[in-house]
């Protein structure tokens, strides 16, 4: 039986399928897109444990035909429309919905036609909104208020795939991710503005210049592949006590932090200071505090393996392995 991961060639989705297929599982990778060169070298030696299939999560007839051509047994849907930006927003206002919410209906439906054991939702930590102020951690429990059409497409996703789950006794999880760093981060159509990690190490690497400005902000960034290990964990479980699980590395970080670390693993790094620079105010620009990891560590001994230092060392090395200077 093969585990289906949608979304499987981008950011995230990269990661899951590398992490499945390194741990034994025959994944197909559905996305609308086919790998390139810079994943297949990614996947690597794993590549003959990996299908790639080109379509469309919002075509139906597409999804279906998965159900037709391969033994599905587990559901990982990462698939979506990343939109942290209000012009896009505005843009493709019809696009975020009809990919974030009708391509989770299509997948859901294929769980529920060839009875897999596990389907697990890849939510984000959206979903919580500005619940609170930035210096409280956000737990499961905490009343998600999502203010834009990604983190309510997300949360409405997370609802669909619960109830689903207990109509058709499928065991399903929603999984909301903290904003995730690593290899395979790159423009594609469905995910535009980069993180801080990407845009410095390319700078840094390129010998060009960072402009170190809005120091006090940051987020509660964690290593892809810890991401991605996590997602296994919830994936596999004989039996999950909760429908809901947070993945996160639980500390936040700082951009004077992840500086600090970048200039010790590349002293060359040129740091300009602007001259002049706006007094900031500690706290302005945060979205929502740091996701508590505290759930899955209880329920499955889930702890993450990267620290700021290892994941930011992993990713240059990966960066310069793959001559990937973009």
């Amino acid at each position: 039986m093969a585990t289906l991961v949608t979304g499987g060639t981008g950011f995230v989705g990269a990661n899951i399928v590398r992490d499945l297929a390194r741990n034994g599982h025959q994944v197909v990778s559905f996305d609308i897109n086919g790998p390139d060169q810079l994943l297949e070298n990614f996947i690597g030696e794993s590549s003959s444990q990996v299908t790639f299939v080109q379509g469309d999560i919002v075509d139906r007839a597409s999804v279906e035909r998965l159900g037709n051509e391969h033994q599905i047994g587990k559901i990982v849907h990462a698939a979506v429309y990343t939109v942290n930006r209000e012009a896009l927003e505005t843009e493709r206002s019809r696009d975020v919905i009809a990919i974030n919410i009708e391509g989770t209906a299509n997948l859901l439906e294929l769980a529920r036609t060839q009875q897999v054991s596990r389907f697990v939702y890849v939510s984000s930590g959206a979903a919580y909104g500005s619940a609170l102020p930035g210096d409280q951690t956000l737990n499961e429990e905490t009343p998600p208020a999502p203010q834009n059409l990604y983190g309510i497409t997300k949360f409405a996703s997370e609802m669909i795939t619960r109830r689903y789950g207990e109509l058709h006794g499928i065991s399903t999880a929603s999984v909301r991710l903290s904003t995730p760093y690593g290899p395979m981060e790159r423009v594609t159509g469905h995910r535009a503005v980069m993180s801080v990690f990407y845009d410095w190490t390319g700078r840094a690497a390129r010998g060009e210049s960072i402009t170190a400005e809005d120091m006090d902000q940051g987020r509660d960034y964690t290593y892809v592949a810890d991401i991605a290990d996590g997602i296994r964990t919830v994936l596999d479980a004989p039996s999950l006590s909760h429908g809901l699980y947070n993945i996160t590395a639980g500390t936040w970080v700082t951009f004077q932090e992840i500086l600090d670390s970048l200039v010790e693993l590349y002293p060359a790094t040129q740091v300009v200071t602007p001259a002049a620079a706006p007094a900031k105010t500690v706290g302005v620009g945060y979205s929502r505090g740091p996701l508590s990891g505290h759930r899955l560590f209880d329920d499955l001994g889930w702890t993450p393996k990267y620290d700021l230092k290892a994941g930011l060392a992993d990713y240059i090395q990966w960066r310069k392995d793959a001559n990937f200077l973009e």
